[in-house]
């Protein structure tokens, strides 16, 4: 049926309305004519009167939903204890058929159960004038009980047409009708991504992170914690974590943004209770409308009719509105900003807010060449930036293996030595979205201002997958604060994979460990031949040289030997004979991913190895991750002197200079002294000083031999799987 409005019945759409038409053969009759095109509806809804009460207080928590066609397109916000709530809420709607009609519904909020139903109502679209704003008062009934009046709801409405087509009057409707019935039903299909994009306005990251100093429910002292959220229709339930009050859920998850100005979470926890009803330990809320867009918020919310605290990472993100004039929003391409931020990062502010190291933008341009993870053949594909516990996305291209996204992301940098992850995913409405390629990239490592393709990596990042991605990136920072940033601990990172036992992996890191062993059993060897004189040229020069240092060793002469290790592999580097090469490491992996690519179920013995394995497998895991730590100290000791990272290399000969000059002016009894007094008075000088290492706390930073691997740029026309590729190199 078309949609259809006349002049004299109602006097609405004067202009959409036929005219006198002689062509049909009669002159007395006003004929109707379809209202074609799109329409904006702007609803504004008030407040409430006397609605009914739902809780045993006599009161309660009202909210608001609108659906157009049976589908919701509106929720308002919750209004507490109230039966005259006021809302003062505005939403534009786009309208494609005046005749469904704008319906109305209340319910009474519930923290954890089913929300209680408070009346409807009805508005019927084609009653309203063509630009003109009416207020219209709305009673809410029951459908069940029709006679009885639950309340009343306020509104301020108004329709526009938006996009519309307009039929001329003097059109002949008999030779016209087919045609315009047929473009009617083109124009009124709202395009899918046009839909999408209507329905939500963007993205809530959230981390749930951990809650400290719950209230102990159970008869042990402790409780079985999980945590519940709500954003308007959407909810969200975090796993059970038992017998503690200090949980660790490092859970991630993302709510949808359907209302410009944010709107309100709602969080309650609730301690488990087998086979009873699950105790209320408290609730907080989260007023998104306060926090600013497309940053990382670090919240420590205390718990309201309980006790304790919940700690989140909660941004906003992923705006739906797809423009490509995004990108003329870079703020390093406006001089004066540029000045200003160089400014602030210059070497004159070195001591001033020295965790603010740097400035990092990023530009998402657009990705070529994606895997296909829909059956259509086409992908859904958005970008999730990741620096540290730092979490922005882009918004998602629909049905598209080239998407192009066109946006600026900036990050405050507070380690110069974080890696950005930048991870491509396919949107699933019915499940987790889908992997399709992974890069990590250094800061240190970028090129400023240089557009570049980076292939896409599998999930590991150990080999290529389908696909490249365009980004350009900018990166800023003041070296000092970044030096003086190494010799502190690193940044937490919430959300990493929880350790799995893998045969693969136990063995790789366990040769790792063996390698690093066998450096020094090879240089005791050495040794030892100088002492039995398996080669006279070199015993001697050994004797000559043990003579010389022994008589005239002092204690500066540690760090200049070190110095001159330096030097002596840059000169390999610069010459050409570096063998920093990971290709043993990369064999090592490749290797893995074959293995668990090509599973011999016909090995009976390794399956009674793996099931013995498993049978213990958190002692293996334990194993698993000190041989892992053990082999990349040694490894990041070794990159250190190989130049892996000159940032931290020149560091190195910058404390290595240092030290030697110390040792030569300073006794070193007045060292050991002077480092003693600084480590028994720490606490007493700082009692809220963190107790670290800055030896090992500045070996973090330097990569390992699997982490440079990971940290491979790959060409862009490696196309070839992991496999096929050491294949190729074998042959």
């Amino acid at each position: 049926m078309l949609d259809v409005c006349r002049l004299k019945n109602t006097g609405t759409f004067p202009f959409l309305c036929g005219q006198k038409n002689n062509s049909l053969g009669n002159s007395n009759v006003d004929l109707p004519l379809p209202c074609l095109g799109m329409h904006q509806l702007d609803v504004t809804l008030k407040r409430g009167s006397n609605l009914a009460a739902r809780d045993r207080g006599g009161t309660s928590d009202p909210y608001v939903k609108f659906k157009i066609g049976g589908k919701e397109v509106f929720r308002s916000k919750t209004i507490h204890k109230n039966l005259n709530p006021v809302w003062e809420e505005k939403v534009s709607l786009i309208i494609d058929n005046l005749k469904d009609p704008l319906y109305v519904k209340v319910f009474d909020y519930d923290f954890g159960l089913q929300d209680d139903f408070m009346g409807s109502a009805f508005l019927d679209l084609t009653t309203l004038e063509l630009q003109s704003s009416r207020d219209i008062a709305l009673k809410l009934k029951d459908p069940q009980h029709p006679d009885h009046i639950l309340g009343t709801i306020f509104l301020s409405v108004c329709i526009s047409p938006k996009d519309n087509v307009y039929v001329d009057s003097t059109m002949h409707i008999k030779k016209n009708w087919k045609r315009s019935s047929k473009f009617q039903s083109q124009s009124l299909r709202l395009p899918d991504l046009h839909r999408k994009s209507n329905l939500w306005r963007g993205i809530v990251s959230i981390t749930l992170v951990e809650g400290q100093e719950l209230k102990a429910m159970d008869a042990n002292g402790l409780s079985d914690p999980y945590v519940k959220f709500r954003l308007g229709h959407q909810k969200y339930k975090s796993k059970t974590l038992p017998k503690t009050l200090n949980p660790q859920w490092r859970e991630q998850f993302d709510l949808h943004l359907y209302d410009e100005r944010g709107g309100i979470i709602d969080m309650t926890v609730w301690d488990r209770d087998a086979g009873k009803r699950d105790d209320f330990i408290g609730r907080c809320q989260v007023d998104l409308s306060t926090l600013s867009r497309e940053q990382t918020h670090k919240l420590r919310l205390k718990l309201e009719e309980g006790e304790g605290w919940l700690i989140l990472l909660v941004t906003l993100t992923a705006s739906a509105a797809i423009s490509v004039s995004d990108l003329t929003v870079s703020c390093l391409e406006d001089q004066k900003v540029r000045e200003e931020i160089l400014k602030r990062y210059s070497l004159m502010r070195s001591l001033s807010n020295l965790n603010d190291v740097g400035f990092l933008q990023v530009k998402i341009i657009k990705a070529e060449g994606l895997m296909a993870a829909d059956v259509t053949g086409k992908s859904d594909p958005f970008c999730v930036l990741e620096l540290n516990n730092d979490r922005l996305m882009t918004h998602t291209v629909y049905k598209n293996l080239n998407p192009e996204w066109n946006k600026v992301f900036t990050f405050n940098i507070k380690d110069i030595h974080s890696v950005l992850e930048v991870t491509v995913y396919d949107e699933d409405r019915d499940r987790s979205a889908d992997f399709l390629g992974k890069v990590a990239i250094p800061l240190l490592s970028i090129q400023n201002g240089e557009q570049k393709a980076y292939v896409l990596k599998n999930k590991q990042l150990t080999g290529p997958t389908k696909g490249v991605i365009y980004l350009e990136i900018d990166v800023i920072f003041n070296a000092v604060k970044a030096s003086l940033g190494t010799l502190i601990p690193k940044e937490q990172k919430y959300m990493e994979e929880e350790s799995r036992l893998s045969k693969q992996l136990l063995l790789r890191n366990f040769i790792r460990m063996k390698r690093c062993i066998m450096v020094l059993i090879n240089a005791a060897y050495y040794i030892n031949s100088c002492f039995d004189w398996e080669s006279p040229q070199r015993s001697l020069a050994a004797f000559l040289v043990f003579l010389l240092v022994v008589w005239n060793f002092e204690i500066y002469m540690i760090p200049l030997a070190l110095l001159l290790l330096l030097a002596w592999n840059y000169f390999l580097i610069i010459s050409g004979k570096d063998n920093r090469s990971q290709d043993t490491v990369m064999e090592d992996m490749l290797e893995d991913e074959e293995e668990e690519d090509d599973k011999d179920d016909k090995d009976s013995e390794k399956k009674g190895f793996m099931n013995k394995l498993y049978a213990i497998q958190e002692v293996c895991v334990s194993v698993q991750n000190v041989l892992d730590e053990v082999a990349s100290i040694g490894e990041r000791i070794k990159n250190t002197f190989n130049w892996t990272v000159p940032f931290l290399t020149w560091l190195t000969i910058i404390a290595f200079c240092l030290l030697t000059v110390v040792l030569y002016l300073i006794p070193l009894r007045y060292i050991v002294l002077l480092w003693g007094i600084n480590k028994f008075t720490k606490k007493i000088r700082c009692p809220y000083a963190i107790d670290n290492n800055e030896l090992l706390d500045f070996l973090s930073r330097v990569p390992s031999d699997v982490q440079v691997v990971q940290y491979h740029e790959l060409k862009p026309d490696a196309n070839q799987s992991p496999s096929k590729k050491k294949k190729n190199n074998l042959g």
